[in-house]
């Protein structure tokens, strides 16, 4: 597994990462959303310092964060629960010393795995300001 910034390049790649993990979409394989390789490519990559996990058979997991928040954590379902998730937050944990980011409240997965790092619950909202309008939660770590 090698750990590296991400270029212009990687914006299929991440994209494709970010509908796997997120939706768990296995049909999608193939292809990715026009809108979502739009949105990687021209604004989380332009926009946020961004980091790949890949292997030989290609990318596997994403961070991208700006100085204060982490926008996107996300790993690929076959490799969640090994650890590559925590690598991944541990490199904006590096540069920073106070992160937030927003999770559904229904991600309990998420929310473990934020807790477990450090992650302190801050505020919770009915999903009224969210595209998806579902219930989330801001979580905040402090070094």
């Amino acid at each position: 597994m090698t750990l590296r910034r991400a270029t212009p390049a990687d914006a299929e790649a991440i994209a494709r990462v970010n509908q796997h993990a997120r939706w768990f979409q296995p049909s999608l394989a193939d292809e990715v959303d026009p809108g979502a390789l739009a949105y990687f490519a021209e604004e989380v990559l332009p926009q946020n310092e961004v980091w790949v996990s890949e292997t030989a058979a290609g990318v596997i997991g994403v961070i991208a964060f700006t100085p204060e928040w982490v926008n996107h954590l996300y790993v690929l379902p076959d490799h969640q629960g090994q650890g590559l998730g925590g690598v991944l937050l541990d490199i904006a944990k590096a540069q920073s010393r106070d992160l937030q980011l927003w999770t559904f409240v229904g991600n309990t997965k998420a929310r473990r795995f934020y807790e477990a790092r450090g992650f302190v619950l801050e505020e919770e909202t009915d999903g009224s300001r969210n595209m998806e309008r579902e219930p989330d939660v801001r979580y905040r770590w402090r070094a």
